[in-house]
């Protein structure tokens, strides 16, 4: 499957130009994010697809090719659902920089077994690698470790504290409130942290293509829940500008937030926005 963008390639150009003091991140729409530090440049959840219409339909723009990305030292994935391992987004990433692909067991099995990225694209099985709870990496000028995450509808999810010079990243997926989370935000000063957020909507079933009330993503009061307990000093909301029914208003979240110590600060960003830790 081919990826259009009607946004051209200014956006991995800008994250390409980009000179950041700390760490640069830029929102990509869905639960994707690029963040760079010095030369070093990762994805997370990268989706370019536009879902399955009418089940699931994209409600924001496509913002690049992969074929114009010329700068990946890393993916990673947090779990193994299509809009977070999605070979049309991620192997031609891998494929034109010789990448790593980092992610859990089932993520990878959707990588190698599902979609043969290692026939359909130019991708070396060198180039996948299993990560699991408990494990740290280091990617350049970052160091990754991997923490658990909380998500029922998915087999193996995880999530990602990103650490360079002394700032602090946290990638949930699409995590609900986790027992886990006390103990991390105990342990990471965490600057910045992203969580997943949508409504409740109607979406056709995956078998019966009936409508079937559907909860993926965190509410007001989870989201809060889960920000709080990690210590967030900034909150990013993530995934509630995609699906058609499913989208939600983040700035519903400054009332549901303002009674609790933390998250202090709240960034609603908007696919394409940069901000820096």
């Amino acid at each position: 499957m081919a990826i259009h963008s009607d946004w051209g390639d200014w956006l991995p150009r800008a994250v390409e130009d980009a000179d950041p003091d700390g760490i640069a991140v830029w929102y990509l729409g869905c639960n994707g994010f690029v963040l760079k530090a010095e030369e070093t440049t990762l994805y997370i959840d990268p989706y370019l697809g536009v879902g399955d219409p009418p089940r699931t339909i994209r409600m924001v723009p496509v913002p690049f090719d992969p074929a114009d990305v010329e700068e990946v030292d890393a993916v990673l994935a947090t779990h193994e659902h299509t809009d977070h391992v999605h070979g049309p987004s991620q192997a031609p990433l891998l494929e034109s920089t010789g990448a790593t692909f980092y992610a859990p067991d089932d993520s990878l099995a959707v990588a190698r077994d599902d979609e043969n990225w290692t026939d359909e694209w130019d991708v070396d099985e060198g180039q996948l690698e299993e990560v699991a709870e408990g494990d740290s990496f280091e990617v350049g000028a970052f160091t990754v470790s991997v923490e658990p995450a909380h998500d029922p509808d998915a087999t193996h999810p995880v999530s990602y504290v990103v650490e360079y010079d002394g700032r602090t990243f946290f990638h949930g997926g699409d995590t609900k409130p986790s027992d886990e989370f006390a103990r991390i935000g105990d342990e990471y000063d965490i600057d910045l942290g992203v969580l997943a957020f949508g409504s409740v909507g109607q979406i056709p079933d995956k078998e019966t293509r009936e409508p079937k009330r559907t909860r993926w993503y965190n509410d007001e009061n989870q989201a809060v829940e889960a920000a709080s307990d990690l210590r967030f000093d900034r909150f990013l909301p993530s995934h509630w500008d995609m699906w058609k029914g499913l989208t939600a208003d983040p700035t519903a979240l400054h009332d549901h937030a303002r009674s609790f110590e933390y998250p202090r600060q709240l960034d609603i960003v908007e696919i394409g926005d940069r901000v820096d830790i």
